[in-house]
């Protein structure tokens, strides 16, 4: 077999790059190691950027994020008793975030390749990367797919980063004391926006998919069994930690599904080695509290996408020579904001009086400055390409 882009994982990042090539005429072929059928339900991230959703609709997979997501112009943070609301419609007039799952968009882009016969090959559990310095190839089942580049879009634990030999790339971690009990429940919103509350119990965020599902998050030990939070569990904690300012009351229902996510940081340096590029959670991970681990694979996949339209179109490598340097800039834009707003809505258990009297005086000063408000808002929303 023979392609110009060989791409590894049906992630969000591997087909939206494969679909980007598509319109710009470069030929991908798409090797995924589960089924479709866990790819459109895993779910994952929910909160889209301006950015994101602008290249969706440019690219025209856009019709039913519009139809059925969710734009919301601001998000509030409580804390102390109080709700304060961060205005997006203020602060970064324009700009916003649109709700909606994972899951979706990778049907979406799903349906987009098929429907223009793009290849993409389920359940492949034994593909290898070979020669990216020379030639490059991918076997697997007995296959060979020979390519002009390898674009690694397989995840943290996918097979395209450790094919980098040793001493090549340094990476960066921090883990962090704590994980998120993630829950979906068939429950309308409580709330019209995403809610971030930090209690002396721990931190929750109330966020949703749809009019009738939402999505909620507990902070909990980083090492905590799933099977510890029995539905009643989990509503009372929710309640505990949600409705602490006059007049809100949480509605429960059925929860569909929970799961326990350690959160950690960590990125891999350079994200390029001979004709292999990593994209999205092969590179880098962030923890979800500043909800960019999508948003930072589609900025890889525009960067990849414009570099080999610029190769295949001049011979020029110029760009995909700088692709690492250029994604880094916003990737560690988005690891540090996610760091800070980790910091600052998580109880940590080294904490002393001193250390919460800080999160709390920081707080006081994001939601009173406009200027300080304006910083969150911006990176929120995600700084403009």
């Amino acid at each position: 077999m023979r392609t110009q882009v060989g791409i590894v994982g049906a992630g969000p990042a591997g087909l939206l790059l494969s679909h980007l090539l598509h319109l710009r005429g470069i030929d991908s072929v798409v090797l995924e190691l589960r089924d479709r059928d866990h790819c459109e339900r895993r779910v994952r991230a929910g909160v889209l950027e301006q950015g994101t959703v602008d290249l969706l609709n440019e690219s025209g997979v856009g019709e039913r994020m519009r139809r059925e997501g969710l734009p919301h112009h601001g998000i509030e943070l409580r804390y102390g008793g109080s709700a304060h609301r961060i205005p997006f419609e203020k602060l970064v007039p324009g700009r916003a975030i649109t709700v909606y799952g994972q899951q979706e968009v990778v049907k979406d882009l799903i349906a987009a390749r098929l429907a223009a016969s793009g290849k993409i090959v389920f359940d492949v559990p034994d593909v290898a990367l070979h020669d990216v310095t020379g030639s490059p190839r991918l076997t697997f089942g007995g296959e060979t797919l020979e390519c002009d580049v390898i674009a690694g879009c397989d995840g943290f634990h996918g097979v395209s980063r450790p094919s980098i030999p040793d001493g090549v790339i340094s990476t960066f971690e921090r883990d962090y004391p704590f994980a998120w009990l993630g829950v979906l429940a068939r429950v309308p919103p409580s709330t019209e926006e995403l809610v971030y509350a930090r209690t002396p119990r721990g931190f929750a965020l109330h966020s949703m998919r749809s009019p009738e599902v939402s999505r909620f998050y507990l902070q909990v030990p980083p090492d905590e069994p799933v099977g510890n939070w029995p539905d009643e569990r989990i509503w009372a904690e929710l309640g505990a930690r949600l409705e602490s300012v006059p007049g809100f009351a949480l509605q429960s229902g059925p929860i569909l599904e929970k799961s326990v996510t350690p959160m950690r940081s960590f990125v891999a340096e350079p994200m390029q080695y001979g004709r292999l590029y990593l994209a999205g959670d092969a590179a880098h991970i962030v923890p979800p509290t500043g909800a960019k681990g999508l948003n930072l694979a589609v900025a890889d996949v525009r960067v990849l996408t414009a570099a080999l339209e610029h190769w295949y179109a001049t011979g020029s490598a110029d760009l995909l020579d700088a692709y690492s340097a250029s994604c880094l800039k916003r990737v560690w834009r988005a690891q540090h904001f996610s760091w800070w707003m980790t910091t600052l809505l998580h109880t940590f258990d080294h904490d002393d009086a001193y250390g919460e009297r800080l999160q709390t005086s920081y707080l006081d000063y994001v939601t009173s400055s406009e200027a300080a408000a304006t910083t969150l808002a911006e990176n929120y929303v995600g700084m403009p390409w």
